[in-house]
């Protein structure tokens, strides 16, 4: 039966139920329901223009399907609209609550507090350590002193990770370290993920270049940065990250990928203490000191003949006093110096960017990403591989730097053995960029064979290594 309210009386009309008894009562009434019938008139319009729109939307798929597209399933808000703004607002909210969630340094001192109030010491090797039901009790303390925000720190998990000793203790000084790793890497996804405009997980130059420049005041050695250098510090430090990060040269950084990198790492050294405290050749060999950044910066502009900002290939040819092969220099602008647009009238010259991971991947040549940089140049033909003649070609060039420079003479085919050896292919014919990581002497090969000083290095090895050990005994 159902009842139909018209001009205020009520009508009782019979209605029977679809054929079909034996079926459940609970089938038969969705189907009599799903059919529209007895529906009232909002009710059909409802369901009408859910049909519209269904057909609509399978009509937009079609086509998409025939054109070849991807269906679209995810659009951004445009700049500017009230998605853009909702999407903004949002990002700030949870940035915020992370934010409020992890621990300050009074939190890491108090914490750091409880941890050693209440462990005991190791009596054979004087450690401070503290087994389950310690870690339990501290948890309690530092959550009453802390609050909640710690409580994630204390996990039965978290336990785990650490090496026992055969009373099952662990030590507290690694845990400590931990929880301010853990703080200081989230604390770097905040700061990264706000100058991430778009809110993509990438970060773009200049957005990486702010991220430095707001680290500059907690970093010890380099508060004392000349402000007419900051913006130069910036760029120079910012291109060790896409050199390392940005395998593919999108232009952008993968936020994650920046938080696990060695580069992130070694910038944060500089947290530890005044530069003046530090050994010269420590401040050299980290990219991000100040005296590293100022030393590229005079290099290139030593190297700047004309003073127009980039370098020509004659230009280049002086880098390290000239002992690189003009061969080299010469793939180097073939592989990694963009070229001039057509009709400009411009020869092609290297930039300031492509400067810096030029000496990135000289001073990084054993690393993956320096070593790839380098087979490019290599591969003369751009197979993919090395093989006798694209040795012997690239040696004759170091062959004769060696005789000009006074040195005995040599038999190019023994080095071309030489380099087989050491590297020992997998096929016999032919060097890979695999070949040359897997054996772990790429480095060494690469500078054999574009830099003459780079082969006297390995051929003296012996006696440079002799040189270190009487060093290091005096």
């Amino acid at each position: 039966m159902q009842n139909i309210k018209n001009n205020g009386e009520l009508q009782e009309v019979s209605k029977e139920l679809p054929a079909g008894s034996s079926m459940p009562w609970v089938q038969a009434l969705k189907k009599y329901v799903g059919s529209g019938a007895g529906l009232g008139s909002e009710a059909l319009m409802e369901l009408e223009i859910k049909r519209i729109l269904l057909d609509a939307y399978r009509e937009h798929e079609q086509k998409n399907l025939e054109k070849g597209a991807i269906p679209t399933f995810y659009k951004k808000p445009t700049e500017g609209s009230i998605g853009a703004k909702v999407q903004r607002l949002a990002r700030f909210r949870f940035l915020k609550k992370q934010t409020d969630q992890l621990l300050n340094a009074d939190d890491l001192d108090t914490m750091w507090i409880c941890l050693r109030e209440n462990c005991v010491i190791d009596d054979s090797t004087g450690s401070e350590k503290m087994n389950y039901e310690d870690f339990c009790q501290i948890a309690s303390i530092c959550t009453e002193q802390i609050g909640v925000k710690c409580r994630r720190f204390f996990s039965p998990s978290n336990f785990m990770k650490f090496e026992k000793d055969e009373y099952g203790r662990i030590a507290i000084l690694p845990f400590y370290l931990y929880v301010m790793r853990t703080v200081s890497l989230t604390q770097a996804r905040i700061d990264m993920s706000e100058l991430d405009e778009d809110g993509d997980g990438f970060l773009q130059a200049q957005e990486m270049e702010a991220y430095i420049r707001g680290l500059i005041p907690n970093l010890a050695q380099l508060r004392d940065i000349p402000p007419p250098f900051l913006s130069m510090y910036c760029r120079i430090a910012a291109r060790k990250f896409f050199f390392f990060c940005d395998v593919h040269r999108k232009g952008k950084l993968c936020i994650k990928k920046v938080l696990l990198s060695n580069c992130l790492a070694e910038l944060m050294e500089l947290h530890r203490e005044s530069e003046e405290d530090v050994a010269e050749n420590d401040q050299v060999e980290n990219w991000f000191s100040l005296s590293s950044a100022q030393r590229i910066c005079d290099l290139f502009l030593s190297l700047d003949k004309d003073m127009n900002g980039t370098l020509s290939k004659q230009e280049l040819q002086d880098y390290a006093d000239g002992t690189f092969t003009e061969i080299f220099i010469e793939r180097v602008f073939d592989e990694h110096v963009r070229r001039p647009k057509s009709g400009s009238g411009k020869s092609r010259e290297m930039d300031f960017d492509s400067f810096l991971n030029f000496v990135l991947a000289l001073e990084n040549r054993d690393t993956p990403e320096g070593l790839t940089y380098l087979f490019r140049c290599l591969d003369l033909d751009g197979k993919g591989y090395l093989n006798t003649a694209d040795i012997h070609t690239l040696f004759r060039d170091v062959h004769k730097k060696w005789i000009e420079g006074g040195n005995y003479d040599l038999c190019i085919e023994d080095v071309r053995d030489e380099i087989w050896d050491m590297v020992k292919p997998g096929d016999p014919l032919k060097i890979t960029l695999a070949d040359l990581l897997a054996c772990k002497q790429g480095g060494t090969v690469a500078s054999m064979l574009t830099d003459v000083r780079g082969f006297w290095a390995h051929d003296n090895r012996e006696n440079l290594l002799q040189d270190e050990d009487g060093d290091e005994e005096e």
